[in-house]
């Protein structure tokens, strides 16, 4: 399969910031690729250089066949962006934005105006298109963004977290857009700090963090970094902690740890609900009272948490400098679609 998006080594210094340090990636044709990585680990200064609105201090990168250097404006010609920041004009309405973007792509004006109306159906607003879009709320200023930047049918779309910020009812919504876009034939490259998103979406994943790949695969594959599956119990008398070990360890592949406290244990598995079942068989034959018992996925903080060594949320300290002017909302007209 034809990788559509490609780059190899990719460096890029702000001052003595290495915001990206020898990044490579490939995105095959039809297919999402996933860039996970907390705040400030190069997610969006890997797009801005892609997307040929910040040039790399080394490496190369290709799009559509394309250098991002030498042949910026074939890039351009092929691609569709929307960033962390919504780039309408919210005096404007929507049905306006997308007219707008519409006629500086070249569409004569009748064109305009029938794909503008096409991509505010699509979008679900067509209700709001004679609404100033700043009467919109977040998800609806988030779904004309990207339907900005479907305006000239892009085969290769880029997607600087797009749902960040979004209440769930509006993620999920984004998330169906995306979905049909990626059926129908665009090949996607997404960053963002959600695994559930990139679970859902995703047909392979690259976690990087201060520049670099540390980890790539799907969904499963990076939960299984960090220890798949767990049973989580919590017994109701502190003296049955003892003897509820010993039983999660029977089944356990690894430390079964225990929380006094909270009377909770812990206990890595593989197996899913069989362990599950045969755990709770042992614990109700001891007469153990059990309180609470699930089993468990890794969630995004332990993915993070193994793979980095902090939370997804946790900033590192040069962010700003390696962010530095990442709004596209300030990008040229003709590159920040």
């Amino acid at each position: 399969m034809t990788d559509v998006v490609r780059a190899s080594a990719l460096v890029k210094l702000y001052g003595k910031v290495r915001a990206l340090d020898g990044l490579d990636l490939a995105v095959p044709e039809a297919t999402v690729l996933a860039v996970l990585g907390p705040n400030g680990a190069g997610k969006t200064t890997a797009v801005r250089i892609l997307t040929t609105l910040l040039e790399p201090d080394g490496g190369t990168a290709e799009v559509a066949g394309f250098d991002v250097c030498k042949q910026a404006g074939d890039v351009r010609a092929h691609i569709g962006v929307s960033g962390q920041y919504a780039a309408v004009d919210e005096y404007l309405t929507g049905f306006e934005n997308l007219h707008m973007v519409a006629r500086l792509y070249g569409l004569d004006s009748k064109r305009s105006k029938a794909r503008s109306s096409e991509l505010l159906e699509q979008f679900a607003l067509t209700d709001a298109a004679d609404r100033p879009v700043k009467t919109y709320s977040g998800g609806m200023r988030r779904r004309l963004d990207l339907a900005g930047a479907l305006v000239a049918s892009p085969p290769v779309l880029f997607l600087d977290e797009p749902t960040t910020g979004l209440d769930p009812r509006s993620r999920n919504d984004m998330w169906e857009v995306i979905t049909k876009l990626v059926k129908a034939g665009t090949t996607l490259l997404l960053t963002t700090q959600y695994l559930e998103e990139a679970d859902r979406l995703a047909d392979d994943i690259l976690v990087i963090d201060h520049g670099k790949r540390i980890a790539q695969g799907t969904a499963d594959e990076l939960k299984g970094q960090v220890g798949g599956e767990r049973i989580e119990v919590v017994v109701g008398a502190k003296e049955d902690l003892g003897s509820a070990r010993q039983i999660l360890a029977r089944v356990a592949i690894g430390e079964v740890v225990v929380d006094e406290h909270t009377r909770r244990l812990t206990a890595p598995v593989r197996g899913g609900a069989g362990v599950l079942t045969e755990a709770l068989r042992e614990l109700d034959a001891a007469a153990i009272a059990v309180l609470d018992v699930g089993l468990r996925r890794p969630t995004l903080d332990d993915v993070f948490l193994s793979l980095t060594g902090h939370r997804a949320e946790e900033a590192d300290g040069n962010d700003a400098v390696a962010d530095a002017g990442k709004d596209p909302q300030h990008a040229p007209a003709g590159a920040s679609r």
